[in-house]
């Protein structure tokens, strides 16, 4: 099992003096609070809230997948260069477009091909 890791699983002090690593490679979750049962529902993905991801031939976003709890429920497979390529810095983002019939506790995944897994804090959105 590959380790995981999470942005909260941090203590402050180590946040702040990583805060650049840490903030490019944890994927946000932007979605609405609340959403009608068996309506489409965008959940937007990107990697980073302040700063770049590399997009390099040996370091990029390889996979975004989205869960709700224990069930995938979306994944995305990047390649290298589609964020801007040799040596560039791009925002690695996906929107997934899913229909809800209960209420979601929605993470995201992503794999860095040099760093690893990281996930993201949880999204609620209550269904109605």
């Amino acid at each position: 099992m590959p380790t995981i890791n999470a942005y909260i699983a941090l203590d402050p002090s180590e946040k702040e003096a990583k805060k650049d690593y840490i903030d490019r490679h944890s994927p946000f979750i932007t979605v609405a609070a609340s959403a009608p049962k068996g309506e489409k529902l965008p959940v937007n993905v990107r990697l980073g809230k302040d700063y770049l991801h590399p997009d390099d031939t040996d370091h990029y976003i390889e996979e975004i997948k989205l869960f709700d709890g224990e069930t995938l429920l979306a994944s995305a497979t990047l390649l290298s260069g589609n964020n801007g390529g040799q040596g560039g810095k791009g925002q690695a983002e996906i929107t997934f477009f899913i229909v809800p019939q209960k209420k979601l506790k929605l993470t995201a995944l992503a794999y860095c091909t040099k760093h690893g897994l990281w996930q993201s804090d949880p999204a609620v959105v209550e269904v109605a």
